[in-house]
């Protein structure tokens, strides 16, 4: 009997929790825009909103007594686990636009990564590693190629992927006493891979269907990936967000607090010096669908939500987070962390850390297609930076 190889995003949707209704066929974008009367200040306000609003929920999750288990990536799992899933390539092909760190943000997400490590022993080296041999029981090798399935969804909808013979999709990767070394159970991104998803284009088709995306798009490719340079939109704040599977370092869009982050890298003219916010990060997401979708490319994304976020860790296994306790101190730790953001990093210039972002600070947007769920692919075309 076939079963389904899924994506955690099946498991683990990423709603809108910020209160905006879409219509149908609009730009996406445009609604939260006008919702907020075109003001930076509203606009952070409904950002803001969404990630304590998801916090919160995730935070019951996880302190339930009804609590089962964190989400493990079943991709990610074999990816990283060659020894036992030799071969094993990610089928899902991708289109995005991606905004990639300056220096500043990778050192600050790194720092929290360090962080974060210190109630998660059993993690998972940047660099990667290989779970023991003796895992194989529980993990039966794929027999076949995984496949995509042929139907396309409609825009939105969550997709899942079809192998042919896996024996088991449930992960309760779980250390036994004897188990020496334990299983890496934090995946930490490496910080070469890190981006933000300015725009997702489309995902989970095969390379064939980007490759025909790809033809279509590829004139647009210099103006998208260049937009940021003549349209400068600012990210504070950083907060960590956290779900069952996934911890992630999160911006709002700026609204009029000082500016922060180092002057452009000479030589050019510091022409935006002064800034009023006016053009937020959501008028450049909002400005990348439009001319995306006016280049003749229908946009399939996972998901709208306001959110700016950089992925930091995943789960790989459940060793720690199997304990009320383990998971009351994972979330203390969470807490404490983003209370050190707030009183170290937001709103300091002179701190060790920066945490202010302004989208196109050292190089453009990354326009990249292949397998790219976690930091992979390759870029078509990276733009100007400043």
């Amino acid at each position: 009997m076939d079963s389904k190889l899924e994506s955690t995003d099946a498991k683990n949707k990423l709603e809108d929790l910020s209160g905006v209704v879409l219509k149908p066929g609009e730009n996406p974008y445009h609604a939260l825009i006008d919702t907020c009367h075109n003001d930076a200040a509203e606009i952070q306000t409904l950002y803001s909103t969404h990630r304590v609003t998801r916090n919160a929920q995730q935070k019951e999750k996880f302190l339930t007594s009804e609590f089962k288990e964190v989400i493990i990536d079943p991709f990610l799992f074999r990816l990283e686990n060659p020894k036992l899933f030799p071969g094993f390539a990610d089928p899902r092909n991708c289109m995005v636009l991606w905004a990639r760190p300056p220096e500043h943000i990778m050192k600050l997400a790194s720092h929290l990564q360090a962080m974060l490590k210190e109630l998660a022993p059993n993690r998972q080296d940047p660099r990667g590693s290989s779970l023991m041999d003796g895992c194989k029981s529980n993990h039966p090798l794929p027999s076949e190629r995984t496949q995509i399935p042929k139907k396309n969804p409609s825009p939105y909808e969550m997709r899942t992927v079809e192998p042919s013979a896996l024996r088991e999709t449930s992960f309760h990767v779980r250390t036994s006493a004897n188990t020496n070394p334990p299983y890496p159970g934090l995946w930490l991104m490496p910080t070469h891979r890190m981006h933000l998803t300015a725009l997702e284009v489309d995902h989970s088709r095969t390379p064939d269907e980007i490759a025909a995306l790809l033809a279509t798009l590829r004139p647009s490719a210099p103006a998208l990936t260049a937009w940021p340079y003549a349209h400068r939109a600012r990210l504070v704040k950083p907060m960590l967000s956290y779900d069952l599977a996934a911890i992630a370092v999160s911006f709002l869009p700026a609204a009029g607090e000082e500016v922060l982050s180092p002057r452009p890298v000479l030589p050019q003219p510091d022409d935006r010096a002064s800034r009023d916010d006016g053009y937020t990060y959501h008028h450049l997401r909002r400005d990348l669908f439009g001319q995306v979708r006016e280049a003749g490319v229908d946009i399939v994304s996972r998901y709208v939500v306001p959110s700016a976020h950089i992925t930091l860790c995943r789960f790989l296994t459940q060793d720690d987070h199997a304990s009320p306790e383990a998971r009351q101190r994972w979330i203390n730790k969470i807490d404490e962390i983003n209370a050190w953001l707030e009183r170290e990093v937001w709103d300091r210039k002179d701190g060790e850390f920066l945490g202010e972002w302004i989208v196109g600070q050292e190089r453009g947007l990354d326009f990249r297609v292949g397998p790219l769920w976690y930091g992979g692919g390759r870029s078509i075309m990276l733009g100007e930076g400043f």
